[in-house]
C-alpha cells in the first residue's frame, strides 16, 4: 500500500502485478472501484485473483474519505458520483499513466465506471451491483444500513472501522448523500449511451440494493453489452458468488488480449 498525493489530497493506492508468464505490453491494467463503503483492503485478495486469471496487471484505490485516504472535508453533494468519475479519476488515471484502461466497478464503483466509460476511452468496463438509476429498494436498504450502523449491538460499525481510517465520515458521507432527497433524481442511462467500449453487467438476482432493472436498462445494444444474472448472490458478486464472476470476467477479456 502506498499513498499518492493530488491537488493536496492523499489516496491510498496499492499496484497488482501481472503473472510473470502471461506479462503482455499491450494488455491494459485493471483498474478497481469499490462500492460506496468500500476501501483497497476490502476488497481483500480478490483483485489478485482476477489479476492472476486475467493475466493483467491493476491497480486498487480509496477514494477521499475510505480506507487510509485523506478524510472528506464535507458531506458528498448529489453528483458525487459524476465529479469521481469526471473530475477526480481522470487526473489519478493520467497520474498512473494508465491511458486506456479495463475498469472494473462494484456498486457505488460500477456508476463511475459507466460515467468515466461514457466520456472517456476504456479497453473495456466492468460492472458489478451498478446503480443507473434510483430504485425504492435501493434506499430502504440504506436506510435500512443507517439503522444498523447506530445499532451498537449489531457491530457494523466496529466490522467497518477495521478497514476505514475515519468510519464516521465514511459511512455518513455515502449515507447521507443517498438518503439526499436530491439524490432520487440520479439516473445516468443516457450518460450510458455515450460507451462505445465493450460491457460486462453483472447483477445478483438476490441484490438488495437494487434489481435486475439496474443491468436490464444500460441502454446499450446486445453484443456490445454481456449481462450476467447471478443466482445464489447480492449486492457483491466477488464474495457471493467468488468463483463465477472470476471466471465470466476473465473469459469476458479474453477476447481483447
Amino acid at each position: 500500500m502506498a499513498l499518492i498525493t493530488m491537488d493536496g489530497v492523499q489516496l491510498e493506492i496499492t499496484s497488482v502485478s501481472a503473472p510473470e508468464e502471461s506479462r503482455a505490453p499491450q494488455r491494459q491494467p485493471i483498474v478497481f472501484l469499490h462500492e460506496g463503503l468500500g476501501s483497497v483492503a476490502m476488497w481483500r485478495d480478490w483483485p489478485a485473483a482476477v489479476c492472476q486469471a486475467t493475466g493483467r496487471s491493476g491497480w486498487v484505490y480509496s477514494r477521499r474519505g475510505y480506507g487510509q485516504s485523506s478524510p472528506a472535508p464535507e458531506k458528498l453533494p448529489p453528483d458525487y458520483l459524476h465529479r469521481e468519475a469526471w473530475d477526480v479519476l481522470p487526473a489519478l488515471l493520467d497520474r498512473l499513466g494508465a491511458a486506456r484502461p479495463v475498469l472494473l466497478g462494484h456498486s457505488d464503483g460500477a456508476s463511475i465506471a459507466l460515467l468515466y466509460a461514457s466520456r472517456f476511452p476504456v479497453a473495456a468496463c466492468i460492472v458489478m451491483a451498478p446503480h443507473v438509476m434510483v430504485e425504492d429498494v435501493s434506499i430502504e436498504s440504506i436506510a435500512q444500513a443507517r439503522d444498523a450502523f447506530q445499532d451498537k449491538s449489531n457491530g457494523l460499525r466496529q466490522r467497518l472501522a477495521r478497514y476505514h481510517a475515519d468510519v464516521d465520515g465514511a459511512f455518513w458521507q455515502w449515507n447521507d448523500a443517498w438518503l439526499n432527497p436530491a439524490f432520487r433524481s440520479f439516473d445516468i442511462r443516457e450518460d450510458c449511451r455515450h460507451i462505445s467500449a465493450p460491457v460486462l453487467a453483472i447483477q445478483g438476482v438476490d441484490d438488495p440494493y437494487g434489481t435486475m432493472a439496474q443491468i436490464d436498462q444500460i441502454p446499450l445494444p446486445q453484443g456490445q453489452i454481456t449481462r450476467l444474472p447471478l443466482q445464489g448472490c447480492g449486492h457483491s458478486p466477488h464474495r457471493d458468488q467468488t468463483q463465477l464472476t472470476t471466471q465470466a470476467i476473465a473469459a469476458f477479456l479474453a477476447p481483447l488480449d
